[in-house]
C-alpha cells in the first residue's frame, strides 16, 4: 500500500487542508468581497423570489379591486399601494420578479454559450473563417443594440420566448469578440499545442483543454450579463415592445401606470423602478468581485487557491 509523502509532509507541517473551489470561494466572496456578496445575496433572493411567487404574493397576478385605487403605500391589505385599477403594486413587483429571473438566466445563458462557440471557434480556426465571423461581429457592434432589437422585435411579435432569443443571440454575437481574445491568448501554451500532436480532434481540444481555462470569463459575463439583460428587457417593455399586456414586468409598470399617474401616484414608478435598480447594481457588483476573485492575471485572483513559498516558510518556523 503505497504512502502519499509530499501529502504526510503537508499534514505533518500544518498546512491548512483545501476546500472545493466553490466553497473557497464563496468564503472568500464574503470575507474579502462585501459587496459582492451582498450582490449574490440579492440574487439570490431575486431567484426565490421568482420561484416562489405564487406563495410570496399577497394576491394572485392582476387582481382588481376597483373600491382601492390608487392607494398610497402602507394602507391597510396593501404594503406599497395600488395601481389605477386597484391592483397590488407588492404582488406586481413579486410577479415581475418572476420575469427578470427567466429572461435574464435564460438570456445570459445563450449569449454566453453562443459567444464562446462564435469567439473560440473563430480564434482556434483563423484564417478566412475568423476575417468573415469577425466583419459580422463589428457591423453588429456598430449598431446600437437597442435599435436592433426594437427592429427584430417588430418584426417577430411580443413575448417572451422572442426576447430570450433576440437578446441571446444578437449578444452573444456582440460579447464573442471577448472570448476570442481569451482564446487566442492561451492557444499557443504548450498543453494546447501537446494536443494537437497526440491526435486530438478539434473539439476535444477546445471542450478538454480552451474552455477551462477560459471559464472564469464566461463565469464573470454571466454574472455581468444577468443586469444588463434584465435592463434591455426592462427597456423593451417600457417602450411598448417586451412581454404581452397582462404579464407584469418591472419596466411595464414603470411605462404604463407609473407614467401616466406620475404626479398623482408616483410610487406607481419607484417601487419598481427601486427594484429594477437593485437588481441591476447587485449584479454588477458581483460580477466584479468574480472577476477579482477568479481572474488570474488579476492580483488575488487563481493564484492564491494554492500555498505560497512565503506562508509555508511561516508555518515551518513556527514548528
Amino acid at each position: 500500500m503505497g504512502l502519499d509523502v509530499s501529502r504526510t509532509s503537508e499534514v505533518a507541517m500544518g498546512v491548512p487542508k483545501k476546500h472545493p473551489l466553490t466553497v473557497d470561494l464563496v468564503k472568500r466572496l464574503f470575507k474579502e468581497k462585501p459587496l459582492g456578496a451582498l450582490g449574490l445575496i440579492v440574487v439570490l433572493l431575486l431567484l426565490f423570489t421568482g420561484i416562489f411567487a405564487d406563495q410570496l404574493a399577497p394576491y394572485p397576478m392582476n387582481a382588481i379591486h376597483l373600491g382601492d385605487r390608487l392607494l398610497p403605500p402602507f394602507s391597510p391589505g396593501y404594503f406599497l399601494g395600488t395601481d389605477h385599477l386597484g391592483r397590488d403594486v407588492l404582488s406586481n413587483i413579486i410577479y415581475g420578479a418572476r420575469i427578470s429571473v427567466i429572461i435574464g438566466l435564460s438570456a445570459t445563458a445563450l449569449q454566453q454559450v453562443l459567444s464562446i462557440l462564435i469567439g473560440g471557434t473563430s480564434a482556434l480556426i483563423m484564417g478566412k473563417y475568423d476575417l468573415i465571423v469577425q466583419r459580422i461581429v463589428d457591423a453588429v457592434n456598430s449598431i446600437p443594440q437597442l435599435l436592433i432589437l426594437l427592429t427584430i422585435m417588430g418584426i417577430v411579435g411580443r413575448g417572451m420566448v422572442q426576447i430570450i432569443l433576440v437578446i441571446g443571440i444578437t449578444g452573444g454575437i456582440a460579447y464573442s469578440r471577448v472570448n476570442r481574445s481569451a482564446v487566442i491568448a492561451i492557444k499557443g501554451n504548450p498543453y494546447v499545442e501537446a494536443s494537437k500532436v497526440i491526435g486530438c480532434s478539434f473539439w476535444r481540444t477546445f471542450f478538454k483543454h480552451i474552455l477551462p481555462n477560459v471559464m472564469y470569463i464566461v463565469i464573470i459575463g454571466f454574472s455581468v450579463g444577468i443586469g444588463g439583460n434584465i435592463m434591455l428587457e426592462a427597456s423593451l417593455s417600457f417602450l411598448g415592445f417586451g412581454v404581452p399586456p397582462g404579464v407584469p414586468s418591472w419596466g411595464a409598470m414603470i411605462s404604463q401606470e407609473g407614467r401616466q399617474y406620475l404626479e398623482l401616484a408616483p410610487q406607481l414608478a419607484i417601487w419598481p423602478g427601486l427594484a429594477l435598480a437593485l437588481v441591476i447594481y447587485s449584479c454588477n457588483m458581483l460580477g466584479d468581485a468574480l472577476r477579482d476573485l477568479l481572474d488570474p492575471r488579476l492580483r488575488g485572483g487563481l493564484g492564491r487557491y494554492t500555498i505560497s513559498k512565503k506562508q509555508l516558510e511561516k508555518l515551518k518556523a513556527k514548528r
